[in-house]
């Protein structure tokens, strides 16, 4: 994904760079390398955001200070933008996923990676296992019975063979890779609405794109 993404101009004459939540978090955290750093467990329930960094941020912005940076990135500065993704992640309510999420978006943030959901993926019958030898690949068979047979005009028992088949992927296994995808693109729009409410980015700017919802449903 291209982080050349068009820009604006805000007031001022601030030149802020429009990007969406997924390019924003993988800027953030695999070109700025911002570190996710979770709020310790406490008892007190928040709602909205979480209470750790992020709490923080929002009240050094009140009182009009400015964020530090630099200190996880191995020789250099992180931006101070790539700060507050990070402790606005951080934040990750526990009806979306809590903690759990959050690392999870960070990891695939940091890779440049979308979750694989599985795509064009169809249960196919399959067999269990499968022997290979010089003369190639043979499905495995077990016996499942004998039976009493006519041959050259003698009766003989005979083995009776069966493939044991799977299907794989099964239908539970592609249900539950999309519905992984579908929590991460939940999880994105929770941190992109609380990016634009929060107006605390000075050189980025956060647009409303969104990486697709449903990509495996038809146009």
């Amino acid at each position: 994904m291209s982080f050349h993404s068009k820009i604006t101009r805000a007031g001022g004459g601030r030149v802020k760079r429009a990007l969406g939540v997924q390019a924003a978090l993988e800027w953030a955290f695999r070109v700025e390398k911002a570190q996710l750093e979770l709020p310790p467990p406490s008892d007190i329930e928040e709602e909205g955001f979480g209470f750790g960094l992020e709490y923080v941020l929002l009240q050094r912005a009140a009182l009009g200070c400015k964020v530090d940076g630099g200190q996880h990135k191995i020789g250099g500065y992180v931006h101070e933008d790539a700060e507050v993704i990070a402790a606005t992640l951080a934040g990750m309510p526990d009806n979306l996923g809590g903690k759990r999420m959050a690392i999870r978006v960070a990891e695939l943030a940091r890779a440049g990676l979308t979750p694989d959901w599985m795509p064009g993926a169809v249960p196919r019958c399959v067999p269990v296992d499968i022997k290979r030898n010089r003369h190639g690949d043979r499905a495995t068979s077990e016996v499942v019975g004998t039976e009493r047979v006519m041959i050259k005009g003698k009766w003989r028992s005979v083995e009776v063979r069966a493939c044991p088949v799977r299907f794989s992927p099964d239908q539970r296994q592609i249900d539950s890779a999309r519905q992984a995808y579908e929590d991460w693109w939940r999880a994105l729009g929770w941190v992109r609405d609380g990016l634009i409410a929060g107006g605390m980015l000075r050189e980025v700017e956060v647009k409303e794109a969104m990486p697709k919802k449903t990509p495996w449903e038809p146009r």
